[in-house]
């Protein structure tokens, strides 16, 4: 009986965080939608500028997972148009730290009354918060330094509130731009952010590159503690490091190493597996040192946006790479019908190849050289090439992007922030190359499934 009153009692409270959230969220997000509207209603002029920085204000005054949509949309070049991207890369996580009467519940929810005693410290004040948690560091009775990964409550509620208005954006979207159907990114956006909220999932996925890099001794995996770990806490090894930024005034060397780190981590666990780490930003790495000095590897610190691709999509990237590397048309078409393109025709193919040149360009040529295109800012790579894509599409399209490609294009492009930011010099078409001669292509479904399995990952989840 009293079981039954609090299933009720906890669906209730989720209903009502859900309500409020609703009402929260759409009076922001609504309010500039509407206020879009009626300006292109009595004007012929379009100023994308002042409708951006409208929804900017809108967004800025809310915290959580429509924070993360918003500021995840600003680093996908073909999801917004320039202006909104722009607008949207400025929002930050600033969502305020539970206080400590807050986290002790919180904790006491997830370990038990007696949580404190199974940790030697647990420090009261927040290391980190960001918009669907935050990080506590604690010791274990081992002495081992800790890392506390805490969900902040009623997420999942907050997440479905704010995916519903997140069809508003795209609707705007829609209003400015024919050029690309974001069908399919709506759909992938929502299923990984779900899968954010399951921090089991994401115990499985630091299990998983523990396996996939285990020969790269030079690239660091915090070690899980599954006994201090639940669906809605993750405790893990905490790995020292310095912020990859602090080193943008050290030798080439140093520099080009860590990038050489930053690439092995992301590009052989696809080639070989087909997953990738698909939020590349500047605070999910640091660099280590046994002895306090120059940099000797790489920490990946965060697992919660990992993706796990079908083996055709991998076949379809490699593919794609072979055809452009000997401008082969056939080749090209080919990748793009198994990545699952539809409708396309000779125009918008050659629309489509602007952008894959781009995205492909530093691994097709074979010389030492720096990521650049022109534009000489980390934040703004890839804008001037999406733009010019738009605007071609916006005569020939639209073109409904594959759901895959929304974090593999969101991963390519932050990757390539970060050797902006460090002004790597490398040959990045060797580096490519041994990813690929280093593991036999046909295998990838194997390994993965075989990877997943021991990891404990389950099926990637799809659109609601």
């Amino acid at each position: 009986m009293n079981d039954k009153s609090n299933r009720k009692d906890t669906e209730a409270n989720k209903l009502t965080g859900r309500l409020s959230r609703y009402a929260k969220v759409g009076t922001g997000v609504g309010s500039a939608a509407a206020r879009v509207a009626a300006s292109r209603a009595f004007s012929s002029d379009k100023d994308h500028l002042a409708e951006a920085r409208l929804f900017k204000q809108a967004l800025g005054s809310l915290k959580g997972p429509l924070m993360k949509v918003a500021q995840l949309l600003a680093t996908i070049p073909e999801a917004l148009p320039a202006e909104f991207a722009e607008e949207l890369a400025q929002l930050q996580n600033e969502a305020p730290a539970m206080g400590w009467p807050f986290v002790r519940r919180r904790m006491a929810a997830e370990l038990g009354t007696d949580w404190q005693d199974r940790f030697a410290s647990f420090e009261r004040e927040a290391t980190a918060a960001a918009s669907l948690g935050q990080v506590h560091r604690a010791t274990s009775h081992d002495g081992e330094a800790l890392a506390c990964k805490l969900q902040y409550p009623d997420m999942a509620s907050a997440v479905e509130a704010d995916l519903s208005q997140l069809k508003i954006l795209f609707a705007l979207h829609r209003q400015i731009s024919k050029a690309i159907d974001t069908t399919e990114i709506a759909d992938e956006i929502g299923a990984r952010l779900r899968e954010e909220l399951d921090y089991v999932r994401e115990a499985g996925h630091m299990r998983l590159y523990k396996t996939v890099l285990a020969d790269r001794p030079d690239i660091h995996i915090p070690d899980l503690h599954e006994d201090l770990s639940t669906g809605r806490l993750i405790t893990m090894q905490w790995l020292e490091g310095r912020k990859l930024l602090e080193f943008k005034g050290d030798d080439q060397t140093v520099r080009n190493m860590l990038c050489r780190n930053m690439f092995e981590a992301w590009w052989r666990p696809f080639t070989s597996h087909g997953v990738i780490h698909g939020d590349p930003h500047l605070g999910n790495y640091t660099a280590w040192s046994d002895d306090g000095g120059d940099p000797q590897g790489l920490n990946l610190l965060d697992f919660g946006c990992v993706r796990v691709f079908p083996p055709s999509f991998v076949k379809g990237v490699v593919e794609l790479y072979r055809g452009l590397q000997a401008d082969d048309r056939d080749r090209i078409v080919s990748a793009y019908d198994i990545w699952g393109f539809k409708g396309l025709n000779n125009e918008l193919i050659d629309i489509l190849n602007v952008w894959a040149r781009f995205i492909y360009g530093p691994l097709l040529t074979d010389k030492v050289m720096a990521i650049s295109d022109g534009s000489g800012s980390a934040a703004q790579y890839g804008r001037q090439q999406a733009f010019t894509v738009h605007k071609q599409l916006k005569e020939k399209g639209p073109v409904r992007v594959p759901r895959e490609f929304v974090f593999m294009d969101r991963a390519a492009i932050g990757l390539g922030s970060v050797f902006i930011h460090l002004r790597a010099e490398m040959n990045f078409h060797r580096l490519f190359e041994d990813a690929l001669q280093s593991h036999e292509l046909e295998t990838v479904g194997e390994r993965q499934a075989s990877a997943l399995q021991a990891a404990g990952v389950a099926p990637a989840i799809e659109a609601a």
